[in-house]
């Protein structure tokens, strides 16, 4: 069948982003004006805004298919390379609905500009959201979720994380992350802004067995890493996530040496180009979805001996639904990130909700990726 058109919808959603700080997508205070302002913890920006960019892939006979991209920053910019540069590699194409079909057409996407350097960033961004979309259409053409088509017998079930804590101090956020271990939940990723007494005292508050991995968010003073990561080994933290900057492969080697907790990374790369120096450093990959697709997502997991978790941050019901499809279909992936606003405004366009169920997700059961827009999203995103 033919791949008759694809286009790209950029959304900006206003957001309470004081109550959303210390949790995916916003987990520190910032400092400035406008939409797009500095962090007070290091030097990247954040926007006041809930920012992604829709993809939506449509097939001769009908058929429609979404994707999604992590743009939580500029999404007109991922959106104008689906619409100037993927467009011509993928609208005209005969497409059967296979893995292999779809890997094909990653492939060709990802050429179009590989000579010219564009190998990662906005341009692997804007291509995972079209590879999200495929998949969706793969689904749909088949009949079946898309976890049936990655796996003969995908998990049910997907234990998650709490991601974030919200509260004033210390005891305020060890007891929201309490409310959620009466819930199920036994993991909460704490971010690291500026005080680390502050992030081991809530570690030290939690309730008895709920543990803890805390996300650095790239900052830990070099100098000091080993020793602020030995506090964590003292108190089996469950991974220690994007502790240096992103392109430190040798501090990331000398840490990972040094302590106990696993290192986790994934985020911050597009691709399994981009993260093989990191496959025997890391003891936990989190591609997103949004960055990687189903398609890197899945080569990534196959060349990893470790723990894959995908990482989830700001995102709507396509992103959300490829991550737990995923998740589902992946043999050395148990867990999956889980962040109560994000979901809530996820949901909030849905007609059919993506379900939490106590500590972890159900997989989606309709065919292709189970999203059914309302009323909502056709009024305020089309």
């Amino acid at each position: 069948m033919r791949i008759t058109s694809l286009t790209a919808i950029p959304v900006r959603l206003p957001r309470d982003f004081g109550g959303a700080k210390g949790t995916a997508g916003s987990p520190t205070a910032l400092m400035g004006e406008g939409n797009y302002r500095w962090s007070t913890a290091y030097p990247v920006l954040y926007s006041v805004n809930f920012e992604t960019a829709l993809i939506r892939v449509e097939m001769a006979d009908g058929t429609v298919g979404w994707g999604e991209a992590q743009a939580p920053l500029a999404p007109e910019v991922a959106c104008a390379i689906v619409e100037h540069l993927l467009r011509p590699a993928v609208v005209g194409e005969e497409f059967a609905g296979t893995a292999a079909g779809i890997a094909l057409l990653w492939d060709r996407m990802y050429a179009t500009m590989r000579v010219r350097g564009q190998t990662g960033g906005f341009m692997l961004d804007a291509i995972s959201g079209v590879d999200i979309a495929l998949w969706d259409v793969a689904g749909k053409m088949a009949g079946k979720p898309v976890c049936e088509l990655l796996h003969e017998a995908p998990k049910k079930f997907i234990p998650a994380y709490l991601s974030g804590t919200s509260g004033l101090t210390p005891h305020d956020r060890a007891g929201f992350a309490a409310r959620y271990a009466d819930e199920g939940f036994s993991l909460v990723k704490l971010y690291y802004e500026s005080e680390w007494g502050e992030l081991l005292a809530i570690a030290d508050l939690l309730p008895a067995g709920m543990r803890f991995a805390v996300d650095a968010l790239w900052h830990l003073p070099p100098e000091r890493a080993i020793a602020m990561a030995l506090e964590l080994d003292a108190r089996n933290a469950r991974w220690l996530e994007c502790p240096l900057y992103p392109e430190d492969v040798d501090g990331h080697l000398e840490l990972a040496a040094a302590i106990a907790t696993p290192i986790a990374v994934g985020e911050s790369y597009r691709s399994l180009h981009e993260l093989r120096p990191f496959l025997g450093i890391a003891g936990v990959l989190q591609p997103d979805l949004g960055r990687c697709g189903i398609t890197g997502s899945r080569r990534i997991a196959a060349a990893f001996s470790g723990e894959v978790v995908p990482h989830l941050s700001i995102a709507m019901g396509p992103q959300i639904a490829a991550a737990l499809h995923f998740a589902a279909a992946t043999e050395n992936c148990h867990l999956c990130e889980f962040n109560p606003n994000v979901l809530e405004t996820a949901n909030s366009f849905l007609s059919e909700p993506l379900v939490r169920a106590g500590g972890g997700y159900l997989t989606p059961s309709l065919p292709g990726l189970g999203i059914v827009w309302n009323e909502r999203f056709q009024g305020t995103v089309e």
